[in-house]
């Protein structure tokens, strides 16, 4: 999902979250953990109409709450029984990844 956005790279996203992310963890999360985690961010940004053909262009601006995208991606990692991370875990590698995108300007206008 992320990689058919101009200029992300999975592979540049995973190595900018793992420098991210606290060395402890970097070495229980492998980067099939990491891309699953990615796109079930974008699954969730275009859920919300951040993405996607529903995307007004006009508007311009869009708000999500950064706590229901952590609870969205910790629900969907649980229902699907993608290792063994803690809340405060998955959230590292969330705003890893939140923090690649702005550094990519991907939701400026």
């Amino acid at each position: 999902m992320a990689e058919e956005i101009l200029g992300y790279d999975d592979l540049e996203a995973v190595a900018f979250i793992r420098n991210y992310i606290p060395q402890d963890l970097k070495e229980r999360v492998s980067d099939d953990d990491i891309i699953y985690f990615v796109d079930l961010i974008y699954d969730f940004y275009e859920s919300r109409g951040i993405l996607g053909e529903d995307l007004d262009d006009e508007e311009g601006e869009f708000e999500f709450d950064d706590e229901e995208l952590l609870d969205y991606v910790v629900k969907n990692a649980k229902k699907d029984e993608v290792g063994q991370f803690s809340k405060d875990e998955i959230r590292f590698i969330v705003q890893g990844e939140m923090a690649y995108s702005e550094s990519l300007g991907l939701f400026e206008d």
